[in-house]
Parts: C-alpha cells; sequence; structure tokens
C-alpha cells in the first residue's frame, strides 16, 4: 500500500542483504564511528559499546542474525580501546573509500602532478603546497609548461589551443595527478591517445576542483568556475565552465562571456551598494604597490571620464588615481594594468561563482587555486617584494573563510624573499627546476 509516511518495506531485509551482497556489517566499526564524538566510562568495554548500539537503535534478533557481524575484532584489549583524538573523515575515507555511488566532492586542490615522456624532462614529479608553491629556474627548464598542465590537471581542459604534445621518445605517454578536497583525495592518470593525437579530458573523479584563476604570462586569463558546469546532473562526470579570456577580451568584453573591465567598473562604481564595487577596491588596495616606498602610491579608484575610443563614439571609461595625478586606465603603465587586471579577473571570477551557486542552490565554493604565470612582469623591484603576499591576503577580501592555494613561475629573487617572512614549511614550497645531466 503507498503511503505518504515514511517506513520499511516489509521484504527490507532481504533487500539490503542483495546491497550487502551476502557481506555482513562489522557492528563494532560501525557504533565506533557513530559514538565516535560521546564521552564514554573508562569502565566502558567493547561488548557494552555494541550493546548501547542495539538496544539504541532497536536492532531486532532478525536484524541481528541476517545483517550484522557482532564479533570483536582479535587484537582488542581494554587499554587499547580507546585513543585521544577523533578520528576524522578525512583520515578513514583513504582506507575504506567512498561508496561507488557518493557525489563527487567539490572545492579540491592540487595534490600531485606526474608528467611521463611528455614536457622537456622523460619525468617530472610535482608535488605542490597547501598554500604556497613557488616554482623557479633558468628559461626553458618547464615553468610555464607545468603550470598549463597544472591547469588541465585541475579543469580538464587545455588554456592554449595547442595541448602538451609528448615527447618523441616516449613509448607510453601520460599524465597523473590527485586532486585533494575536504575529506578525499581522488587520483586519475590520463594516457596520451596516439590514434586521436590527444588527451582524454578526466571523467567521472570523486573531487572536483574549487574555482581556479589563471594569470597566464601573454596577458590572458582564464577561470574554471565548478558552479557553471553546463549539465548540473552529470557534474561529477564531466568538465565544462572552462573560459579562456584574452588581454582584449578582458578590457573590452566578449560576447556571452564576459562585460570586460571598461564595462563592469563603470557599472560597479555606479551602483557600489549592490555590485562588487567595494570588494574590488579592497582587492585593489592589497595589490597595490607598497607604501611610503614606492612613488606611485597606493592605486584608488577615480571618476569615470567621456573619452573618444576609436572606431566608437566616446565613451566612459574609468580612471585611477595615484601619486602622479587621476589618469584613463586606458593609459596606465603596463604595470598598473596587469595588476587592474588581476584583480578584476579574481573579484568577476569570484562574484560570478556566487551568482551561479545561488541559481544551482548550492554554497559557493571555500577553495580557489590561483595560477599566476611570472608575476613579477612588469613590475618595479619595490612592487615585486610585496606582491606575493599581498596576493595571499586577497583571499580575506573576497571571503570570510576562503582558502587559498597559489602556484607561481617566477625569476625574480625578490618576489621569492617576499616570501620569508610568511614562510611556513607545513603550507609552503619552493620549487628549483635545474637540468640533469647525464
Amino acid at each position: 500500500m503507498e503511503t505518504s509516511l515514511w517506513g520499511w518495506r516489509e521484504d527490507y531485509i532481504s533487500l539490503l542483504k542483495e546491497k550487502l551482497n551476502k557481506k555482513l556489517i562489522p557492528i563494532f566499526n560501525l557504533a565506533v564511528w557513530l559514538y565516535r564524538e560521546r564521552k564514554w566510562s573508562p569502565n566502558s568495554t567493547a561488548e557494552s559499546i555494541i550493546e548501547t548500539f542495539l538496544v539504541e537503535f532497536n536492532i531486532t534478533d532478525e536484524e541481528k542474525r541476517e545483517l550484522l557481524d557482532l564479533t570483536i575484532p582479535a587484537n582488542l584489549t581494554q587499554e587499547n580501546l580507546f585513543q585521544e583524538e577523533i578520528v576524522t573523515w578525512k583520515e578513514l575515507q583513504p582506507i575504506i573509500g567512498s561508496p561507488p555511488d557518493a557525489i563527487a566532492e567539490e572545492g579540491g586542490t592540487l595534490a600531485l602532478l606526474e608528467l611521463e615522456g611528455v614536457g622537456p624532462a622523460r619525468k617530472i614529479s610535482f608535488e605542490p603546497a597547501d598554500r604556497i608553491s613557488l616554482i623557479t629556474g633558468d628559461n626553458g627548464l618547464g615553468k610555464t609548461f607545468l603550470l598549463e598542465c597544472c591547469w588541465w590537471a585541475l579543469t580538464g581542459e587545455w588554456a592554449d589551443k595547442w595541448p602538451a604534445y609528448p615527447r618523441l621518445d616516449a613509448k607510453e605517454p601520460k599524465i597523473s595527478f590527485k586532486i585533494s578536497g575536504e575529506t578525499q583525495t581522488s587520483s586519475e592518470t590520463i594516457k596520451y591517445n596516439l590514434d586521436t593525437q590527444s588527451w582524454p579530458s578526466p571523467k567521472g573523479r570523486p573531487t572536483i576542483p574549487g574555482l581556479v584563476v589563471y594569470a597566464r604570462v601573454d596577458g590572458s586569463f582564464a577561470v574554471w568556475d565548478p558552479a557553471r558546469n553546463t549539465n548540473v546532473a552529470e557534474r561529477d562526470k564531466a568538465f565544462s565552465g572552462s573560459f579562456v579570456f584574452s588581454r582584449e577580451e578582458i578590457w573590452d568584453g566578449s560576447e556571452n562571456k564576459i562585460e570586460g573591465l571598461l564595462r563592469d567598473w563603470v557599472t560597479w562604481q555606479d551602483n557600489p551598494e549592490t555590485s562588487p564595487f567595494k570588494t574590488f577596491v579592497e582587492v585593489l588596495k592589497r595589490l597595490s604597490p607598497p607604501e611610503p616606498s614606492s612613488d606611485l602610491g597606493t592605486l584608488e579608484p577615480g571618476k569615470s571620464e567621456r573619452l573618444p575610443t576609436p572606431p566608437y563614439p566616446a565613451r566612459r571609461i574609468p580612471t585611477i588615481k595615484h601619486t602622479y595625478g587621476q589618469i584613463p586606465i586606458l593609459h596606465a603603465a603596463a604595470g598598473v594594468k596587469r595588476i587592474l587586471t588581476l584583480a578584476y579577473l579574481l573579484v568577476w571570477a569570484w562574484e560570478e561563482h556566487k551568482i551561479q551557486s545561488k541559481l544551482n542552490r548550492r554554497s559557493p565554493q571555500k577553495r580557489l587555486v590561483i595560477l599566476v604565470d611570472e608575476i613579477e612582469a612588469h613590475l618595479h623591484p619595490k612592487w615585486q617584494r610585496t606582491i606575493l603576499p599581498a596576493l595571499l591576503g586577497v583571499n580575506n577580501a573576497l571571503s570570510s573563510d576562503m582558502q587559498v592555494q597559489i602556484l607561481v613561475a617566477t625569476h625574480s629573487p625578490l618576489v621569492m624573499a617576499s616570501v620569508e617572512p610568511e614562510f611556513d614549511e607545513d603550507k609552503d614550497k619552493l620549487f628549483h627546476l635545474e637540468p640533469v645531466k647525464k
């Protein structure tokens, strides 16, 4: 009989037995996990813990006989029954694995990247830090290539139209990687398809990366937003939501992709109470050159001015205020333009992610991965000494509980030196690429 009330089917035991594939549930292990936060008496025994479970969950004799394994682990004694620290799901999951029908976990960061038969070396193993990974070394050793592969491992798509091509001496080119979430780490190995001359896209991973922003050395940017997967029902099986913007598209916009810095800045500034303009101002302030040592001063938005923009009619153009006065951002220095672009893309990506997450009825991500190639480009040495610590603090301007993983390629000793006061061996790493001659 159908009913609106929740309940068990009469044949629920046989159905559960079928799902368990004739295996029994180890009752002691289940009780330990469910009661992991309960304060037990020091006199408690394994038997009493099992008995508590059976009573509190109203387990019947038939359920005990057909579904449960009531035995106690052989190596268990009264002395090792309890431990001081509660076991977390993150510690337990690698041991027991995830259910086959589990929903993909979101908010992952890159934990490992291994390249075999592809790139400047026959084999490369890169294990980034949880927070800051500094990649340095001479030209031609693969810093940019490494970031491009990191982007692909995280998103399943190449930022460039030219994907990584295997070495000519490689027999079985492959890329392996691990994506680490709050509770689990997923591993995958993708082999190059010699027939189609392509890298198959990763599919079905149990951990989906968080928001990813990639500042490329040519001024272009790539953004990957897990909330923008086109098919929400298939979000754990396929990848989409990747955008690659040229330098011109970032400033002037691109139809159906992005309004662009020039339009969004003016729109945000006209509606500061309902737009992310205050966040943009704060991010720009954090990324500004240091005061009072810098001649430029803090970058601060000025009032927009109507200017001729051939071949189009005059339009409103944002301005920037600094020590030398107020100038249209079109005429700003190269270093200032790069920082304006970085600040804008970070705020734009986060705001768009929040909007899409709300439409999807999902919570926004708490993890942001930032990749920056040659972070020192166009910046004065004084600015190089502060840009990376400043970037590290940007996540707090976006969201108070945001966690950030930053992967940076640089030639600058000043950028590397800037991290020294912030460097934490448990969360940060330095990778110096060197050729190995054999």
